[in-house]
């Protein structure tokens, strides 16, 4: 069986003087093609993350296809901070890519928080019909003006509850109890039409947060559970599936503006290869990652959906005629 290396991961402090000083001269002279250029990618994972492993595979291909002149150095960990001051690094041109949670660049782009709707997506094989759907792809696009441009989705799984006490098998069951979110508006109105109190925090202060009883509970996919350690103090993992925001990996347009277009060819063929590559190491680890955690003593809880699907109809009522109501009924309808 394959086995994987995971370590506790500590937060870090965040580097944003030190950034803002040496990105100054990141980019510069991008069209000399005799020069190397190395673009930085941030995120919030450790290492053993399939989206750190695509990272550095995408760096592999980018630079043998640019025969050296492109380079990518991955920052993993919120070394260079969490996912919203990342995309404010974008914006200004301190940063080159960021890998973020579409429900995080939803308080960027508006039309991003389509993906943070709870039970949007029927299965994975309709979550990815829809991403690679010119829906998917013209979302991609609508952050240009906001100097944010989308270069890929990354599979980040169906996101599920992990409690610290209590069972959780009906909306019921969450009355009262605290339960970190992401900085969604979509995502914090899901957790309290189900009855729990949604509690905003960043990813990289959720470990804490659990073992200090500040929350009760959170929500995340398998793989996340398993390689933060959240299994240390969370007895039950309720695949309740209640959302699947995708990862997005982002690029400022600071840079992406300042390529030739064979470079732009270059990185998107490399992106392209390292969706690929992302799923497959997505896929296998999710499996891996139930046998494991049942090890640890978690109980895996199957609740029935219907309950959880009628709690959550006021959001879709609310939204009927909006610009993100019109975009949700375009993806059900992909068959």
């Amino acid at each position: 069986m394959k086995t994987y290396n995971i370590t506790k991961t500590k937060s870090p402090k965040y580097l944003y003087l030190i950034i803002s000083i040496i990105s100054v001269v990141t980019f510069n002279n991008c069209d000399n093609k005799k020069s190397s250029h190395v673009l930085r990618i941030g995120h919030v994972l450790d290492t053993n993350s399939p989206v750190h492993k695509a990272m550095v595979y995408l760096g592999e291909n980018l630079d043998k296809y640019s025969n050296g002149t492109l380079k990518i150095k991955v920052y993993p960990s919120s070394q260079l901070g969490n996912e919203r001051e990342s995309l404010e690094l974008l914006q200004v041109g301190s940063l080159d890519i960021a890998k973020v949670s579409s429900a995080v660049l939803e308080n960027f782009v508006p039309e991003m928080g389509v993906y943070s709707l709870p039970y949007l997506f029927r299965d994975s094989d309709h979550l990815w019909k829809s991403l690679n759907s010119d829906i998917g792809k013209e979302l991609l696009l609508r952050g240009e003006k906001f100097w944010l441009r989308g270069l890929c989705y990354y599979d980040a799984g169906f996101r599920s509850f992990f409690l610290k006490e209590k069972l959780v098998e009906k909306p019921e069951d969450l009355n009262g109890l605290k339960i970190r979110v992401m900085r969604s508006n979509l995502q914090i109105r899901t957790i309290n039409l189900l009855g729990g109190n949604a509690t905003p925090l960043a990813f990289s202060e959720l470990y804490s947060a659990l073992q200090q009883g500040v929350v009760d509970g959170a929500e995340n996919n398998p793989p996340n559970f398993y390689q933060q350690h959240f299994y240390d103090h969370c007895k039950y993992f309720v695949l309740d599936e209640h959302s699947s925001p995708p990862d997005v990996l982002v690029i400022s347009t600071h840079t992406w503006n300042k390529f030739s277009s064979e470079q732009k060819q270059w990185l998107v063929k490399a992106v392209d290869e390292s969706v690929i590559y992302q799923r497959k190491l997505w896929d296998e680890m999710t499996n891996w990652v139930y046998d494991e955690v049942k090890k640890s003593g978690v109980e895996i809880v199957h609740p029935e959906k219907r309950n959880f699907l009628k709690a959550v109809q006021p959001i879709y009522d609310d939204l009927d005629g909006t610009t993100i109501g019109e975009i949700a009924k375009e993806i059900q309808n992909i068959e």
